[in-house]
């Protein structure tokens, strides 16, 4: 689906367009590949609307209030160089086509458009869609895609069997091994690879200083750890490495092998030089926050608690709110911007305030604490750092976490989201495919399983408790949503 954003100053007129857009079908298909993505009345909401919600198409009139249309394009052309524009006017005026040819305007029509021109206009303007390159990223590639995002989390069996079909992977089994080198990451990743393809059916991925391996086969763990670790130590004398070896899974659940060989790789690397792992951990934090799937950074996060809390509480507590007022300036620039320091606009900026943590009274409440203000940081960071995320998209995930348990107060739907994100259900549709690469449902599912899995650790609550606790009345279904995703029964989640 593509989506189109109506501007003009005459409501009969947006009426009119409205109404033949939800008619149209493309090239005698009988399907309508277009959705509107909202009417503008003034060049100052056509710049808000096209902002939030990056429309394929923009049918605009040029003389509406504020800014006229043609400055519109202006203003956006360079940022969205893909946009088709196609202008309109009551007047045929050769100064306003000329000066509507660098902008690369697609059509320029004189009002009032006919339904057959309307149409004509639509379906040349489909055809340049078609025509057009694919935006591509790092995961148009499946094995990047598997590697770098979704080995780290619980993936479904659909996808699974999509990984195994387009990567040719031999086994429905797999085992992990994560690999840091000081240095020529590329190169010795490179030949433990070739080393390791000799014996086993293996894929790997560098990724800043660390290497991941994937094996694909059903095969003892203690065995290959043995054999594998003769060779690593026999092949990288030249160089320091650490490594760590993840337990045997099945494919949905190989995010569990990557995070017991990030647990090895970070308490061998922590014993070797205490310190100085702890501040090499620090800055793969701030550098890999909002860059790698949220699974990997919390438990890079995670793996820094114990050597943190090494110390008295209190220590500890001071460290940890330096850790987070780094966090917070990488983030939202709270400290290191040009406001002057103290400035109530700096402060407003912040989520939270890290001196909250030296009030936390035990191991506990500080756990519940950074689960919750960590959490925000890394959303802030995904959609800072991967792309800018649309604002009706950050309104959605906003108001997703907001609602989504039993006290929010409202039946999460797909519609109801959209409608406080102020676009409509398709086109919301299409921003979790294009930005998150999943689904709404997926999304609003993982979320509740991961908040119930935590209440279910931290807190004695039952299973029935924590279903209501994230917004689902029925515990069986909860139960079954429960096994699928995580593969265990959440009675055998122990606090």
């Amino acid at each position: 689906m593509y989506s189109v954003l109506i501007v003009d100053d005459e409501e009969p007129v947006l009426e009119s367009y409205e109404f033949m857009l939800k008619n149209f079908s493309g090239a005698g298909t009988g399907d309508n590949p277009f959705t509107l993505a909202g009417k503008a009345r003034s060049g100052y909401d056509a710049l808000k609307l096209i902002y939030e919600t990056e429309p394929d198409i923009v049918f605009m009139d040029i003389n509406i209030p504020g800014i006229n249309g043609l400055s519109v394009l202006e203003e956006v052309h360079k940022k969205y160089p893909r946009m088709i524009c196609i202008l309109s006017t009551a007047y045929e005026r050769f100064d306003l086509a000329q000066r509507a040819i660098p902008l690369g305007v697609f059509a320029y029509l004189v009002k009032p458009v006919s339904k057959r021109t309307f149409f004509s206009t639509m379906d040349d303007a489909l055809n340049q869609l078609h025509s057009l390159p694919r935006k591509t990223s790092e995961y148009d590639d499946p094995k990047l895609r598997l590697m770098r995002r979704d080995i780290w989390i619980p993936m479904g069996e659909e996808t699974w069997a999509q990984y195994r079909e387009s990567l040719s992977l031999p086994s429905d089994w797999g085992i992990t091994l994560l690999l840091e080198i000081g240095t020529d990451q590329e190169k010795w990743c490179a030949l433990i690879a070739e080393k390791l393809l000799y014996k086993y059916p293996c894929i790997y991925d560098v990724l800043l200083n660390r290497g991941l391996f994937l094996i694909s086969e059903d095969i003892n763990p203690g065995i290959f750890k043995q054999k594998t670790m003769k060779m690593l130590e026999n092949l990288l004398i030249p160089v320091a490495w650490y490594c760590g070896f993840g337990g045997l899974y099945r494919g949905p659940e190989l995010y569990n092998s990557c995070n017991e060989a990030l647990a090895e790789l970070s308490q061998q690397a922590g014993e070797a030089d205490p310190r100085g792992w702890e501040r090499k951990q620090i800055i793969q934090l701030r550098e890999k926050i909002g860059r790698v799937p949220p699974a990997e950074i919390k438990s890079l996060f995670a793996a820094l608690w114990n050597p943190l809390f090494s110390a008295d509480f209190t220590t500890a507590k001071v460290r940890m709110v330096s850790l987070f007022t780094l966090l917070l300036d990488d983030i939202y620039g709270a400290w290191s911007s040009t406001l002057p320091s103290g400035d109530e606009e700096a402060s407003k900026a912040m989520p939270f305030d890290p001196a909250e943590i030296m009030e936390l009274s035990d191991l506990g409440a500080w756990r519940r604490w950074a689960e919750v203000h960590f959490d925000k940081l890394v959303l802030k960071a995904n959609i800072d750092r991967s792309g800018n995320y649309p604002l009706p998209l950050l309104k959605a995930l906003t108001f997703i976490r907001e609602n989504y348990t039993r006290e929010g107060g409202r039946d999460i739907q797909l519609t109801n989201v959209a409608e406080a994100a102020g676009i409509s259900a398709v086109h919301l549709s299409r921003l979790f495919r294009e930005h998150l690469q999943t689904t709404f449902i997926n999304y609003l599912t993982s979320l509740r399983i991961g908040e119930a899995e935590r209440l279910l650790r931290e807190s004695a609550v039952s299973v029935k408790e924590a279903a209501y606790a994230v917004g689902y009345q029925d515990p069986n279904y909860f139960t079954k949503i429960f096994k699928k995703i995580r593969g265990v029964l959440p009675t055998d989640i122990k606090p």
